[in-house]
């Protein structure tokens, strides 16, 4: 029968000599193309783009385990009274009778570990076509399953998880100090006017914290930083303003070391009406933090003429143990 004559959605592909045709995705699966003789085939891996940098801006809680299901921290709250007045000094006399004590109360937060998993798997055909053809199969689903990994601790890190009802570094729920940037637009602010909206949100942390902790580090949208790069302080061009900031900001003379300043792409449109956030906060484990189980794998599963591995771990909820020492501005 000739293939013309069937319709286009049952047609197949026959060869001269009665053999069948594999599909792309077989041929595919293993790494087999047809290279030319005068073609040089670069046998590198090229990866999918993707940046990560939950590394870089989290410090991540290691005591949690692959047998825990919840990781939880306490704050405690004291109170005391004064002597002769109760908003005193707590003053006592030579023949007192009755001495304050302090009262305690410590507030538990719990929060889920939840289970991360998957298997990749080849063929024994797959893996020893794609061997003999110098690219393993395995070795770049294992780079596939890496990405995907780091791509979802990512995203858990900076925002959270919206299905599971999570929120992250850039958007959580805990941190009340969220306001406008006073300035903003800064496409056409000036140096001082950035440094002054930069100033004013590490100021109104380290205030909340009753001048406690002053932030020590601060996250930009990547067109934002960009700016900073770019635009010189003077026409002279001796400093970038980003240099500037780092400097002269108030953190440089509280904390005895510049400010931190990276950017993030989480942080675009991360704000109210889809603004542009810029976050002020202080990466201490003590301060916030990220549970973490790293990822463990099953022995090398045989199955017919399949080979199946998963790996798993536990990826927890971001641990905000002091919201106060964290700023949100938006409109930058």
């Amino acid at each position: 029968m000739s293939n013309l004559l069937l319709p286009a959605s049952v047609r197949r592909a026959y060869t001269r000599d009665g053999l069948m045709t594999f599909d792309a995705a077989t041929i595919d699966s293993s790494g087999a193309f047809l290279v030319g003789q005068l073609e040089r085939l670069d046998q590198t891996l090229h990866q999918p783009l993707a940046s990560v940098t939950w590394s870089r801006d989290i410090d991540l809680r290691s005591d949690v385990s692959i047998a825990d299901e919840v990781s939880s921290f306490t704050n405690s709250a004291f109170a005391a009274a004064g002597g002769n007045s109760p908003n005193g000094k707590a003053w006592i006399g030579k023949d007192s009778n009755a001495i304050t004590g302090l009262a305690l109360d410590i507030g538990k937060t719990a929060q889920p570990l939840t289970l991360w998993g998957m298997q990749i798997g080849w063929t024994i055909p797959e893996l020893e076509s794609a061997q003999k053809l110098g690219r393993p199969v395995d070795q770049q689903k294992y780079a596939g399953m890496q990405l995907k990994y780091n791509m979802d601790v990512d995203e858990q890190v900076y925002i959270g998880d919206s299905g599971l009802g999570f929120t992250g570094l850039l958007n959580s729920a805990h941190v009340t100090n969220v306001a406008n940037a006073p300035t903003g637009g800064w496409a056409t602010a000036t140096a001082d006017q950035m440094l002054a909206d930069v100033n004013e949100m590490l100021t109104s942390a380290w205030e909340e914290s009753a001048y406690a902790v002053c932030p020590s580090k601060v996250l930009l949208p990547p067109v934002k930083f960009g700016i900073l790069v770019t635009t010189k302080v003077s026409s002279a061009g001796n400093i970038s303003v980003l240099e500037y900031i780092k400097q002269n900001s108030i953190c440089n003379s509280i904390n005895g070391r510049p400010l931190d300043i990276q950017p993030v792409k989480w942080a675009y449109q991360r704000g109210a009406s889809s603004a542009d956030r810029m976050m002020a906060y202080t990466q201490d484990e003590m301060r916030v933090r990220f549970p973490l189980v790293p990822l463990q794998r099953t022995p090398l599963e045989y199955r017919d003429i399949r080979q199946l591995t998963t790996y798993f771990g536990r990826l927890g909820v971001l641990e905000v143990v002091y919201p106060e020492t964290i700023a949100y501005r938006d409109g930058i």
